[in-house]
């Protein structure tokens, strides 16, 4: 997986209306000719099939095909970090026949990593729906001489060489979770990018890399104790960690939650944005979709209010396209 790989959005954020930053649709303007859907939806997605958001889109996929009496059919546009899937939604007929499944670093990332992009999508794309969400957990390599989050910092603090963490690319995540901890903790850490999360979990259990961040989907690694994890970085205890601290317990306000979303293009109508999200909330509010999302790697069904879901994309949008800059990261 290219990009990174996921608890609840966070509550600080209230999810009450705010003004939105991103695209929004007037009323009674362009309105479907013929009862929305009357043919098949495509929904593209940004990363190659197998990852956690290609199991998630195909899952919300299936049941909103079933919901709306049309298929909904899955095309991966894998590359560029999300940028050749999202153009290619961007520059769609806004009829809600073509769909955007993106992971929040696509809309929140990438405006900061790709100023020069013929696109905006703040104001070319039209939030639909919230899907899923999860946090990511600190894993060390057993090897290494720290077995609590505190152990860890003093240890990187005094290593030199710094100790080289993995992640799933420059402007990935994982990058931005490990250099967000760094930035409170005062550490000098080296960045070892890999093409997706998965090798750089890899990395870490070979011991080739001392820590890498991933999502709750590296459990049957912690498991076989060919990871040792030592924290996550959700707002509070993950109930699939109880017993690992959250980051912000030592650090306040330190907090990174990784969440799925469907865009459509600017000028959808409004009617037909409310039935596509009508019906995906309606499909998360179901015990078996919920499950499923469950098994595609710990992630939780993330059902928000229009408003609340552009609050969110502007809350992180503001804070990682921050980070990017002060951190000075640039695409491979």
């Amino acid at each position: 997986m290219r990009r990174r790989g996921f608890l609840a959005a966070p509550a600080a954020l209230g999810l009450a209306p705010a003004a939105l930053g991103f695209a929004t649709m007037v009323p009674g303007a362009a309105r479907a000719e013929a009862p929305y859907p009357d043919r098949p939806i495509r929904l593209l997605v940004t990363i190659p099939p197998g990852g956690a958001p290609d199991v998630a889109a195909r899952i919300v996929a299936q049941r909103l095909g079933e919901r709306l009496g049309q298929p909904v059919v899955i095309e991966n546009r894998a590359g560029s970090n999300g940028q050749i899937a999202t153009e290619a939604a961007v520059r769609s007929r806004p009829d809600g026949y073509t769909l955007l499944f993106a992971q929040d670093t696509v809309i929140t990332v990438n405006p900061a990593l790709y100023e020069r992009a013929p696109f905006n999508v703040a104001t070319d794309l039209v939030p639909v729906a919230s899907v899923a969400s999860n946090a990511f957990v600190l894993s060390v390599n057993p090897s290494l001489a720290a077995r609590t989050l505190e152990e860890f910092i003093a240890l990187a603090r005094r290593s030199d060489p710094p100790l080289a963490y993995a992640s799933g690319g420059s402007g990935s995540q994982h990058q931005l979770a490990m250099e967000m901890l760094a930035q409170r903790a005062g550490l000098r850490m080296l960045h070892v990018p890999f093409r997706g999360g998965t090798p750089a979990v890899t990395a870490t259990v070979a011991g080739d890399t001392a820590a890498v961040f991933s999502g709750t989907s590296s459990a049957p690694l912690i498991q076989q104790g060919r990871l040792r994890a030592i924290a996550v970085t959700g707002p509070r205890r993950s109930p699939a960690f109880p017993d690992l601290p959250a980051i912000g317990e030592m650090f306040p306000g330190y907090e990174v939650v990784i969440w799925l979303g469907v865009f459509a293009p600017a000028g959808t109508p409004a009617p037909v944005v409310a039935t596509l999200r009508d019906a995906i909330n309606a499909s998360l509010a179901e015990p078996a979709v919920r499950a499923r999302l469950e098994l595609a790697g710990g992630l939780e069904p993330m059902v928000t209010t229009p408003e609340g879901f552009a609050a969110l994309i502007r809350h992180d949008t503001a804070k990682y396209g921050a980070l990017v800059r002060a951190i000075g990261i640039r695409p491979e």
